[in-house]
């Protein structure tokens, strides 16, 4: 029995970038489930796209499927039949769940002891059969975020399918969708090598793509792009800015991508860089270029797909196209600075923040008072206070100017320009284009304190907010992206801006601007939700660092609400631990056996008179730790307070040792769990222990 490769090529109109990267990454794995179930066995699976197409190709596809026999042990035959041979339940759901019917059901002895069997053949089928089905619901199992129909069809698909290819050797497979029927014909590139072409066999297709202009996978366009790029940069002594982004959704524009250069007038280098970049990466997808001192070059990068032979109509096109978008972002530009930032603030009352919530005008007086009472916490006086202020009252006005409305990814980027345009201090203006970051998980913190104590102040807000009318994230749902927030303030707080806060404090001070602003909530209710929230997203952070679950349910098992105290507790107890392994160990099974022990209503009021040398001697060293332990929490010292723990560990293992808890004598027995309370009281405040005891 021969096995041969299957292919299928699914051909369409230009398919959406993004979509098709997502498709790609799981079109392999659906191709393999349906193969294996089915019984078709196959060898390795190789997935192929391009803007027009979706392949996959599997190995060693066998022209049938083997016959097989499977044998399945059941129930005790005097359990599987009634007293008169009839099937009872058992055997009949037996039967059943195997495929066979309750009279096929064979009896087997095995040691004196009879058993049910069934079994089950399942004969030989031409694979050929099977894949008409196979590859059609293949077809309709793909996800795109949104699908289309055409013509006077019924079925969808992302864009409208134009041919099938689908051979298994050199036979054809015929799968029928659309009104179409796969057949052992390609197309190649639109403009260079239209087609179509005849194929061979299902191992010469993507031979046969990459002899018609097709560059069959997103690996390699990327790198041929990254090389025409470098050959640039080294021709112009220019330097290309490749957005991670933008690269992924150009490799999947372009079947055959050829670089090209264009320009634009220098006109345009007088408008702030980062809208001339936002110009060219976000709404035309051209890398731009920059001068070797970092400076905006007026020179872009074009990924065509059309045929280098016309690059000069080309690359006008595209020029016309860039110098309509700049132009345009020019006229704002210039537009916006003939009035200073300030007077935008108050238009930001045309703007919604949130429907319950108010407008942005309304949120814009709640980050000023935030941010007030954020700076006086962190210690900022003087000029640092009144900046953080001023930088909260303008963090939004540039949301009504002209180039933001048409440039939206520049908010912030473009409040900084037009503040320093109107005078105000460059901390002022740093901290308007830097009170959105962190944007993403590993993006900077703002640069400076002001800047960070806008963003907190910004986010913060947004997360009160919310939760005080009900809308807090749920499951996977997170429209408005507060668990980022929410990460993002706690990654400032633990930068080195010297942000030593209370969050809590804030989170207060928040909540009191919403009831200012006459929404009613539950304020202890809500309070205790989003310092529930904060904790959360911490406790995933310290999983990513890399934290035992112990340790971090340790420190959860006290009651923390400050992230920063949290995290610091978390680092210091994985640290001491990693350093003194066995005397933590060691220390958290004393510990748990202590705390299952104890008696609380005992109190801890310990009669010295009573003790033995052991039950001393761990008095003493109980009481020491007593007052060093709270001493170094109120200096946030978490390792020196661990450290004052870890000295706990030779006295309480003799305790154990060398003394019966529970002593037949009451006195003495109540005694000695009062000692144990004493003990176990010294940690509450820094960790649980029992959760890290050895199981």
């Amino acid at each position: 029995m021969a096995n041969q490769t299957l292919t299928f090529e699914i051909g369409t109109e230009e398919l959406p970038a993004f979509a098709l990267h997502a498709a790609t990454e799981k079109l392999g794995g659906m191709f393999a489930d349906a193969l294996d179930g089915a019984g078709i066995p196959h060898g390795e699976i190789s997935v192929y796209s391009t803007p027009r197409r979706l392949i996959v190709s599997a190995l060693a596809v066998p022209e049938a499927t083997e016959a097989l026999t499977e044998t399945f042990r059941g129930p005790a035959a005097k359990i599987a039949f009634d007293a008169d041979g009839n099937p009872t339940k058992a055997a009949l759901g037996f039967a059943r769940g195997k495929g066979v019917d309750a009279s096929a059901l064979e009896r087997r002895d095995e040691n004196g002891v009879e058993y049910v069997y069934a079994v089950k053949s399942t004969p030989s089928v031409q694979v050929v059969t099977l894949l008409p089905d196979i590859l059609q619901n293949l077809i309709t199992s793909i996800y795109w975020p949104r699908s289309q129909r055409w013509g006077s069809r019924h079925e969808h698909f992302s864009r409208p399918v134009r041919w099938l290819f689908a051979m298994h050797g050199d036979a054809v497979v015929p799968v029928e969708f659309a009104g179409l029927t796969a057949g052992n014909t390609t197309c190649g590139h639109r403009f260079l090598a239209p087609g179509p072409w005849e194929v061979a066999s299902a191992d010469a297709l993507i031979d046969v793509l990459r002899e018609h202009n097709v560059v069959p996978t997103e690996a390699e366009r990327e790198a041929s792009i990254r090389e025409q790029v470098a050959a640039i940069e080294e021709k112009t002594g220019l330097v290309a800015e490749l957005p991670a982004k933008t690269m992924a959704e150009v490799v999947n524009l372009a079947e055959f991508p050829t670089v090209m250069v264009g320009e634009f007038d220098e006109l345009f280098l007088a408008v702030p860089k980062e809208i001339t970049v936002d110009a060219m990466l976000v709404h035309q997808r051209y890398f731009p270029l920059f001068n070797a001192d970092g400076t905006l070059a007026n020179k872009f990068l074009i990924t065509s797909n059309g045929d280098p032979k016309f690059e000069a109509n080309i690359v006008d096109g595209n020029q016309r196209v860039v110098a309509a978008r700049l132009y345009d972002a020019k006229f704002f530009y210039d537009e916006d600075l003939k009035r200073p930032l300030e007077d935008y603030v108050e238009r930001l009352d045309t703007v919604v923040f949130q429907e319950k919530l108010g407008t942005t005008r309304a949120k814009t007086d709640r980050i000023v008072a935030l941010a007030k009472a954020i700076a006086a916490d962190a210690g900022a006086t003087g000029q640092e206070a009144a900046d953080a202020e001023r930088a909260a009252y303008l963090a939004k006005a540039d949301l009504v100017t002209g180039a933001v409305v048409e440039f939206t990814s520049v908010q912030g980027i473009m409040g900084s320009y037009y503040a320093k345009a109107a005078g105000e201090t460059d901390a002022v203006a740093r901290a308007i284009a830097d009170h959105y970051r962190p944007r993403f998980s590993g993006d900077d913190v703002p640069a400076e304190r002001v800047g960070c104590i806008v963003a907190i102040a910004d986010k913060l807000d947004t997360i009160c907010g919310l939760f005080a009318i009900g809308q807090g994230p749920t499951g996977s749902s997170d429209p408005f992206a507060l668990r980022r927030s929410a990460l993002g303030i706690v990654t400032m707080l633990l930068s080195d801006k010297g942000l030593d806060i209370s969050l809590g404090a804030a989170i207060d001070v928040a909540l009191a601007s919403y009831a200012a602003q006459g929404i009613e909530f539950d304020a202890a209710a809500v309070r205790a939700d989003v310092v529930d929230f904060f904790i959360t997203r911490t406790k995933v952070m310290a999983k990513d660092e890399g934290a035992a679950p112990d340790a971090i349910d340790a420190v959860l098992a006290v009651s923390v609400e400050e992230p920063v105290v949290f995290m610091q507790r978390v680092r210091a107890l994985v640290a001491a631990r990693e350093q003194q392994a066995e005397t933590f160990d060691d220390l958290a099974t004393a510990y748990a056996r202590a705390n299952n022990l104890r008696d609380e209503k005992l109190g801890t009021n310990v009669d010295e008179s009573l003790l033995g040398d052991e039950e001393r001697a761990l008095l003493d060293a109980v009481a020491a730790a007593e007052g060093k332990v709270a001493e170094h929490l109120a200096g946030n010292e978490y390792a020196a307070a661990l450290a004052e723990l870890a000295n706990l560990r030779a006295p309480i293992d003799a305790f154990f040792d060398g003394v019966m808890v529970m002593d037949e004598n009451e006195t003495i027995r109540e005694n000695r769990l009062r000692l144990l309370n004493r003990f176990v009281a010294v940690f509450k405040d820094v960790a649980d222990f029992g959760k890290m005891a050895k199981k």
